[in-house]
């Protein structure tokens, strides 16, 4: 299970009331992995927000450019292997981009990558992900590629089909409903989507965002806290392969929060 961009204390909330709702449609997950970049108050994640998010039986939280606006959590990414950041940021870069997750005897290759079009500088998540992918002796492996431009996510896809299980895309926080299972049987979302509130503008209130677009000065957004649900995928592969044979995207409403 993949839960896209959970969007403050509304995504937290709709993340722990959608995991027993999927547990018992989709059955038992081996791993469940959500990008928590903004988790807390919509900018970055503390380490308090960490501890309440693993506690609901998350293995691996990817994340974006927003890592880093929590100052004091980004000392925690050199110590919390758990916690990714995109592993195409340059060298010395605090923290962890990828790495290997054990659930139950399986293994699993997680790696965080971030776009380039519309994005600030990083190095190139191409030849990054070849690098890790000639080092990482694991036959499953999910990408969460964190990137704006469509054309960019479907590029790596199909740049990397056949050599990862899955790719999802985040960034956007908007579903796209165009998850399939490529020639070389690597699962594929453009954009997995946002675990938050929907009934605003991407997570934020409609009354704190509109401002900017009106006034075009700097306004302070505010969580929405209606139509909250939680979006992502679910991946099933092949432990021996390595191949993905279903990708299902799940949209799931939950309380008001």
């Amino acid at each position: 299970m993949f839960a896209g961009d959970v969007c403050g204390r509304t995504g937290r909330n709709a993340l722990r009331e959608s995991i027993p709702l999927l547990r018992r449609e989709f059955g038992p997950f081996d791993f469940v992995i959500v990008n928590c970049e903004n988790a807390a108050s919509g900018f970055g994640i503390t380490e308090k927000v960490m501890n309440e998010m693993f506690s609901l039986g998350i293995d691996v939280m990817t994340s974006g450019n927003h890592i880093w606006d929590k100052k004091d959590f980004v000392s925690v990414l050199d110590e919390e292997r758990r916690v990714l950041r995109p592993a195409n940021y340059p060298p010395g870069a605090p923290g962890n981009g990828y790495g290997v997750f054990e659930h139950q005897g399986l293994h699993l290759g997680v790696i965080n990558l971030q776009g380039r079009a519309f994005m600030q500088p990083t190095d190139c998540p191409f030849r990054k992900c070849d690098e890790i992918l000639s080092g990482m002796n694991v036959t499953s492996v999910f990408v969460d590629f964190h990137a704006e431009a469509t054309a960019e996510k479907a590029a790596l896809a199909l740049y990397l089909d056949g050599r990862v299980s899955a790719i999802a895309g985040t960034h956007t926080h908007v579903q796209t409903a165009d998850e399939s299972i490529l020639p070389g049987g690597t699962a594929y979302i453009t954009d997995a989507g946002m675990t938050g509130g929907h009934g605003g503008i991407i997570g934020n209130s409609y009354e704190s965002v509109i401002p900017k677009f009106l006034n075009g000065t700097p306004c302070k957004f505010e969580i929405e806290r209606s139509k909250a649900r939680a979006q992502g995928v679910i991946v099933d592969i092949d432990d021996e392969s390595g191949r993905a044979f279903d990708i299902r995207r799940f949209n799931v409403s939950v309380g008001e929060q």
